[in-house]
């Protein structure tokens, strides 16, 4: 008798399980699963042909880039390109800016110059590896998009705050725990800023991005601003695209 009402009791929980199951499946239907796939897809597309199109606009332009590096609040140095984009996509940089060989050197003792020298040289490299990474982020590489739905990496989010804004978020997108977060207008179908959460040699060395977007006259949507941030060294690198002008 007991053996039997264990029985019986473990059967009636398995039931109560399954019911509640079939509950929660209900409330979840498959083309409600299906719609949101379909919808994430449409917008992935979406943004891809975005980004193609402004990216043959961008070839016909070249503009001036302002690059401010910023040490625990102070600013340390400000460089300047003359910039066109390369047949990947990616920026070709010309410095505008004289050698530093024709600056004054730092005043003191023939050591402390040393020292100043090499802690210079130490920040530089730092900003340029900064720079550098941001570029596997900026622009977004629709290869890079791709593998990410395939992987079902990337997952789309409404914005309630903008009618037509939604942020498509990627993760593991260049880097093992990374996340990009694209805001993307549907309406417009063009994009509105991207943020990253990436690290540098050291996945203790946070490196944060933000990028905002722009249009032209002729509507070409392009980089306008970006902050690229060193946590560990507390280095900002800021940079402002301004003058465009068509080849």
């Amino acid at each position: 008798m007991t053996h039997y009402l264990a029985v019986l009791l473990k059967s009636s929980r398995t039931t109560a399980i399954l019911v509640l199951a079939a509950f929660a499946a209900s409330l979840y239907p498959p083309h409600l699963h299906a719609q949101g796939a379909a919808d994430l897809q449409a917008r992935i597309g979406e943004l891809k042909e975005s980004m193609a199109r402004n990216k043959e606009a961008l070839s016909h332009y070249t503009w001036k880039e302002t690059v401010h590096i910023i040490l625990k609040g102070d600013e340390k140095r400000t460089e300047h390109f003359e910039v066109r984009q390369g047949p990947d996509g990616k920026p070709v940089k010309t410095p505008l800016d004289p050698s530093d060989t024709a600056q004054q050197p730092a005043e003191g003792g023939r050591l402390r110059q040393r020292v100043v020298a090499k802690k210079k040289e130490e920040y530089r490299e730092y900003a340029d590896q900064m720079k550098e990474l941001a570029q596997h982020y900026v622009p977004p590489d629709k290869d890079a998009i791709q593998d990410a739905y395939a992987k079902g990496n990337i997952a789309i989010i409404p914005e309630g705050s903008v009618p037509g804004l939604i942020k498509l978020v990627i993760h593991n997108y260049y880097k093992p725990g990374d996340t990009v977060t694209l805001s993307f207008d549907k309406n417009e179908k063009l994009l509105r800023s991207i943020s990253v959460a990436s690290w540098m040699d050291d996945p203790q060395d946070a490196m944060n991005l933000t990028v905002a977007f722009d249009r032209l006259p002729d509507a070409t949507n392009h980089v306008s601003n970006v902050t690229v941030e060193g946590v560990r060294k507390q280095l900002t690198v800021k940079t402002a695209n301004s003058d465009y002008r068509k080849i």
